[in-house]
């Protein structure tokens, strides 16, 4: 009989404990100095556009959608703390100072390389990770980032989601449905299998998807670049299958230190005629295993 009572006593604490509390997002955006979006209850992001960079890129100027997007994911993890994960876009002068803010504010960076080739100015691409205190990793990634150009201040809500594109041709033709943002269409892609990174899951608004963008540069032509999320034994075939279709490769690399997946990441240029890129890139995503949808 006691042992029945405490094992009922057990259960009444266990039922009556306090849920781990979430971060409070809107104090992790105001360290930051700039608000985002919460995805879900556990996981915020906030877009950082370079919309103060002006880049192009044989001759086409780069929206920010494009090619210019920064942005940092901060995800709960148990009592009050958060990993955040993130991809800085910066100058080449930029680079070596904002690391050094990173370093001493505690932020890990996992990578640093191109993303675009011949583009004017050079943009760099540095992927952070850290966990800890939310407010604290924002208020550190503050730092960094006032050191660059980056600007903080909340964008307009956009005013129309108008694009000179037949997008539901795109869909149809990759099998996925994009977005339309800052005069850019986006195509987010998830992989089939479920991607980490330390043990933690890494969700699609964290990095993990095959990302295709479309920005339209008139008479029928379209530019296109992203990344391809790729497993060893997809990048030849999906290297093969870019060029054979007339997109550039621009870069292989990796993003994560401790992934599983060990996942490498593919990026490609092209501007030309949008049907003819969509029929490429549907070849190249048969060489890939991405969710069903």
């Amino acid at each position: 009989m006691q042992a029945r009572l405490a094992l009922w006593a057990i259960l009444m604490l266990a039922l009556n404990a306090p849920a781990h509390a979430e971060p409070d997002w809107a104090a992790v955006g105001k360290a930051l100095g700039k608000s985002g979006a919460q995805v879900s209850n556990e996981l915020y992001r906030v877009g950082l556009p370079r919309s103060d960079l002006k880049v192009t890129l044989d001759g086409v100027q780069l929206k920010p959608a494009l090619a210019l997007g920064s942005w940092l994911a901060f995800r709960a993890m148990g009592d009050r703390d958060a990993m955040v994960m993130g991809d800085l876009v910066l100058t080449e002068r930029e680079v070596n100072p904002v690391m050094s803010k990173l370093i001493e504010g505690g932020i890990g960076v996992t990578a640093l390389h191109n993303h675009l080739l011949r583009s004017e100015p050079v943009t760099m691409y540095m992927h952070v990770t850290a966990h800890g205190d939310p407010v604290k990793l924002a208020t550190a990634l503050h730092a960094a980032l006032q050191v660059s150009g980056t600007p903080l201040l909340d964008s307009p809500p956009a005013i129309s989601s108008a694009i000179d594109l037949d997008t539901a041709a795109i869909d149809q033709e990759l099998g996925h449905r994009g977005k339309v943002n800052g005069g850019v269409y986006q195509v987010s892609i998830p992989r089939a299998e479920t991607i980490k990174d330390g043990g933690m899951d890494v969700p699609e608004a964290m990095g993990s998807a095959i990302a295709i963008n479309f920005q339209p540069t008139g008479n029928g032509k379209v530019a296109i670049t992203g990344d391809f999320v790729l497993i060893a034994s997809e990048v030849n075939p999906v290297l093969r299958a870019l060029r054979e279709n007339g997109i550039e490769v621009t870069a292989v690399h990796n993003h994560m230190l401790d992934d599983a997946p060990r996942l490498f990441f593919m990026h490609f240029w092209a501007n030309d005629d949008v049907q003819k890129l969509a029929k490429g890139l549907r070849a190249v995503l048969n060489q890939v295993k991405v969710a069903k949808t």
